[in-house]
């Protein structure tokens, strides 16, 4: 069963509303506000951008703010502990940062209902619980046109990290788009069923080299496939963060999370006592999802092409998901001109036609 954040929200709505006069505060004249990441803030990846936007939290609010963060935090039982702990210690605000810590998230925030939390990824709601993520397959849609134009084996290599929607989603919006420019690309896809292992991400680079793949793409947090990428002489994609030290000659372009400016809104919410239980998805029009730039050695018709399409997606003309789309099977998705909608989005679990490889169980 697909659950979604539509859905879910029509079936609490009713629920937010009769908790939203309990949670609502008042003004403060300072909050503590805590982040839990599943990496390390030295990934040069996913927790480390969202520590920059606790960074820039307390740039931009000064002395009404005081963070802290607790990294590495495994999804499970830990997360539960940690959040408690937190809870405990006296924020007011909480920023959990991985899909996973979802029904922690729900849990604590019943035992705590004074504290706010922010749930990233996720699509489990509750009056004092936000949901927060970025439409990352719209990046991939840019990266994935570069990547087409690129790669001379016509193989492009993807390490994956879990089967979840988000996941799923960004490797079908990258195939299609490097499929649109170029009809003979395959994609080689590795599940590593992890979010950060560099050792296992290096493997897995390795592997999809072997099997003949001269570009790679990555829904992992650490910069590993990029370095791997340099040594070998291929080219890869900035994941989270920009990523350009660790592969200076590999890099074509990256895919940037930009947090700060919805931490630091949902950190003044909290201040002004305006804080509601709200969900947010935001993609390249919001500058959520920011496109890096372009190494010079994108041809500059490509560069023009990926830029066209950033532009394109931010001003609703275009949308990565646009049929005629076939899933995987054959069966029809999408009718000619005819676009995603959010709920499917949200809760895919198929790949489109073309793609080869298999699903994981």
């Amino acid at each position: 069963m697909n659950i979604t954040r539509r859905t879910l929200m029509a079936g609490t709505a009713a629920a937010l509303a009769l908790g939203a006069a309990r949670v609502r505060a008042q003004a403060k004249q300072k909050i503590k506000a805590a982040f839990m990441y599943v990496g390390p803030v030295g990934d040069f990846g996913w927790s480390y951008q969202h520590d920059q936007g606790r960074k820039a939290v307390e740039a931009a609010l000064g002395e009404r703010v005081e963070t802290s963060y607790v990294e590495s935090v495994p999804e499970g039982p830990d997360a539960e502990r940690v959040l408690t702990q937190m809870a405990r210690s006296g924020a007011d605000l909480i920023f959990a940062t991985s899909f996973g810590y979802m029904d922690q998230v729900i849990k604590v925030a019943r035992q705590f209902p004074n504290v706010k939390f922010e749930h990233a990824t996720g699509y489990k709601r509750a009056p004092n619980v936000s949901t927060y993520s970025a439409r990352f397959y719209e990046g991939r849609h840019v990266i994935g046109l570069i990547a087409g134009h690129m790669t001379r084996t016509n193989t492009i290599g993807y390490i994956a990290s879990f089967r979840i929607p988000e996941v799923v989603r960004g490797i079908n919006a990258a195939f299609l788009a490097a499929r649109s420019v170029n009809p003979k690309v395959q994609f080689k896809i590795v599940w590593v069923s992890t979010w950060f292992d560099p050792a296992k991400e290096a493997d897995a680079a390795n592997a999809l080299i072997e099997q003949g793949c001269d570009v790679l793409m990555q829904h992992t947090d650490s910069p590993a496939a990029m370095t791997i990428a340099e040594e070998k002489g291929i080219y890869a994609f900035g994941q989270a963060s920009d990523m350009r030290e660790f592969g200076p000659n590999a890099r074509l372009s990256s895919i940037i999370d930009n947090w700060n400016p919805y931490y630091i809104a949902r950190a003044k919410a909290v201040l002004d006592g305006t804080w509601e239980s709200t969900d947010t998805w935001g993609g390249i029009a919001s500058g959520m999802t920011e496109i890096g730039g372009f190494s010079d050695r994108v041809p500059f018709e490509v560069r023009k092409q990926a830029m066209d399409a950033a532009i394109a997606i931010a001003a609703g003309r275009l949308h990565p998901f646009t049929g005629p789309i076939r899933k995987q099977d054959g069966s029809p998705w999408l009718a000619p001109g005819e676009t995603a909608d959010d709920a499917t989005l949200l809760g895919m679990d198929f790949y489109v036609e073309g793609i080869t490889d298999s699903l994981p169980r």
